[in-house]
């Protein structure tokens, strides 16, 4: 009787901290196997970040071994070494007749747990990642009534978001994805992953861009936000996403508060303060002095921004032996005019001249737009090589990598009879980015309508890829590809998240063209795909779609909730007519009103 009431206990009780949003969720097993006389392996499924809470009874004092884990060395047995940040654990627990409920209390890790980690409410304890559950010494019956994973999340809706399609690879990609939201939420901020527990503006950029694609919840995403005022971290182009961020919670929220409320400090934080008289900027400059890191929010002014471009960066930097020797950086040519960095600091010069003119400051605006038009420029002429058609990686480079290329693609800086050149030189380097610039990389190949081959990325089953990531073993998408191109890597990396973002704003072209969602654009590129159906939350509600393919017709379902304007960009094709709630257009053109409830689309040949 007591484990029955134990386990409906822990399966009913959520305890949800208003001030904070916090879950607890005590999860049961999905796998209890006795693998020896007095030994029992337990796999809850999913990696999650807590503790292991069990029920047992016992007849005399005893001790008993527990070991938790992420990772596997050969069925139900957990990889006592599992190498890079990797987690495992082993604790002996006391146990004694007198008790049945015990909480397992797991070594603190000093890295993540000091500053300048974030500080866990202290009803957490000490928490890590596992998925995995080993115990020895224990001559009595484990089932799934006695043994939880208590896990830590922020509060998510997993009803707010839906995908799937005719490709069984982009299915598994997205739950792997949109579980990595949810399962690294459990520090109030976006966080790097449980190596350090550290807020970095590019990893939180994607992760907001796929939480907010996933859920309509913005607290944590804004908590992140306010976080990097004063506490930004030293890459360059890390500092350059945070107008990033603050201008996408203004377009999926509407609220322009912080904007108002941040406004100096985000000038500072376009870098625009370390501009030549053309506009390009350079981390080298005599401009970057000790009053300007106190400006961008730096307690320690006599430390100095850097050039990252990608991570992780060449052997020589690192001295890992990584599978590629120059990283993750294509062999990038690091210059202190660094085009990379300066296609960031053009989009954030775009953003804040359109943040200026809604804030009416419309001298900022012009100054802005004028600034980001000289950058454009500077880049087109000075970091372009006309011979081959392609970016080069700095200037005085003589090389040209896919991230010179891919982020001018993605920001819209490419001129138009440029595209096709820089296309193929990207689609010869395949996926030659990290988990991180594969957003860019994929931003960039929509933009220019490259939807099969960005589909070909996303469903890819080489070493470089998501699949590989469930290949490796881990439900939440990791630091890197894989082990050997980032030795020291996490299975915990929300990162990596890219596709959830991707399959949303791009592949159904789901996106606010006004902010909170007054006017949504779909505009979808489903590439080879044969069927999909989608939910996407937005603060308005969810706009619900599908579409099939038929022989010479293609058919869209499309739901838009009240509040909301849409309007639906038909994909590039052969088909002659659009027919949308029984009335016949031309395929031509561009753009259709949708009405508010359900839309039925059909594009015939």
């Amino acid at each position: 009787m007591k484990q029955v009431l134990f386990a409906l206990f822990l399966i009913i009780a959520v305890s949800l901290h208003t001030e904070a949003q916090f879950v607890t969720e005590f999860i049961p097993p999905v796998r209890v196997v006795k693998v020896a006389e007095d030994a029992w392996f337990a796999d809850f499924g999913k990696d999650a970040f807590g503790t292991l809470v069990l029920n047992l009874k016992v007849k005399l004092p005893d001790t008993l071994i527990v070991r938790l884990g992420e990772k596997l060395t050969e069925p139900c047995k957990i990889d006592r070494k599992p190498g890079g940040s990797v987690r495992y654990a082993e604790v002996k627990l006391p146990v004694d007749p007198s008790r049945e409920k015990y909480i397992i209390k797991l070594p603190a890790d000093k890295r993540n747990t000091s500053p300048p980690a974030v500080a866990l409410p202290d009803t957490f304890g000490v928490i890590m990642p596992f998925r995995y559950c080993e115990i020895e010494n224990y001559n009595g019956v484990i089932t799934e009534d006695n043994i939880r994973q208590k896990a830590y999340f922020w509060k998510f809706n997993p009803e707010a978001s839906a995908f799937s399609s005719s490709d069984t690879i982009l299915n598994r990609v997205w739950d792997l994805c949109k579980y990595s939201i949810k399962a690294t939420s459990f520090a109030g901020l976006y966080i790097d992953g449980d190596r350090e527990r550290i807020p970095y503006e590019a990893d939180a950029y994607i992760n907001q861009l796929s939480h907010y694609a996933v859920d309509s919840e913005y607290t944590l995403a804004r908590r992140t936000m306010e976080h990097f005022i004063n506490n930004p971290t030293w890459p360059t182009e890390w500092i350059l996403h945070t107008v990033m961020m603050f201008y996408q919670d203004y377009m999926y929220t509407g609220d322009i508060s912080l904007f108002l409320k941040y406004y100096e400090q985000l000038k500072t934080k376009t870098l625009v303060d370390l501009a030549r008289d053309d506009g390009l900027i350079s981390s080298k400059s005599p401009k970057l002095n000790g009053e300007m890191m106190r400006r961008l929010g730096f307690r320690d002014t006599t430390q100095r921004i850097r050039d990252i471009v990608d991570w992780p960066p060449a052997q020589k930097d690192t001295g890992w032996k990584l599978a590629t020797p120059e990283g993750e950086r294509d062999g990038y040519d690091m210059k202190d005019i660094n085009t990379v960095v300066n296609c960031f600091h053009y989009i954030n010069l775009e953003i804040m001249s359109e943040i200026a003119g809604r804030l009416g400051k419309r001298e900022d605006s012009l100054w802005f737009a004028n600034r980001a038009a000289l950058v454009k420029a500077s880049i087109n002429n000075k970091l372009f090589d006309s011979r081959k058609g392609i970016y080069i990686d700095g200037e005085g480079s003589e090389h040209s990598s896919i991230h010179a290329n891919m982020l001018p693609l993605a920001f819209g800086i490419v001129p138009e009879n440029a595209i096709n050149s820089v296309l193929n030189f990207i689609k010869s380097r395949g996926m030659a980015c990290s988990v991180y610039g594969a957003q860019y990389l994929l931003e960039g190949l929509y933009n220019a309508g490259e939807a099969d081959y960005a589909l070909s990325l996303l469903t890819s089953t080489t070493d470089r890829s998501w699949w590989n990531m469930i290949r490796s073993g881990s439900t939440i998408t990791m630091e890197a590809w894989d082990m050997k191109y980032k030795p020291n890597s996490d299975w915990n990396h929300a990162w990596g998240s890219a596709p959830a973002n991707i399959i949303v704003r791009y592949l159904w072209g789901i996106k606010p063209l006004e902010p909170g969602f007054a006017r949504a654009e779909i505009k979808p590129q489903p590439g080879s795909l044969k069927w999909s159906t989608i939910t996407a939350p937005t603060i308005k509600g969810q706009i619900k779609a599908s579409f099939r393919k038929k022989r010479g017709s293609e058919k869209y379902l499309i739901d838009i909730p009240e509040g909301m304007k849409a309007e639906f960009v038909p994909p590039p094709s052969l088909y002659k007519w659009i027919v949308l709630n029984g009335k016949k257009y031309d395929a031509t053109i561009n753009r259709i009103s949708l009405k508010t409830g359900k839309n039925i689309i059909i594009l015939k040949q």
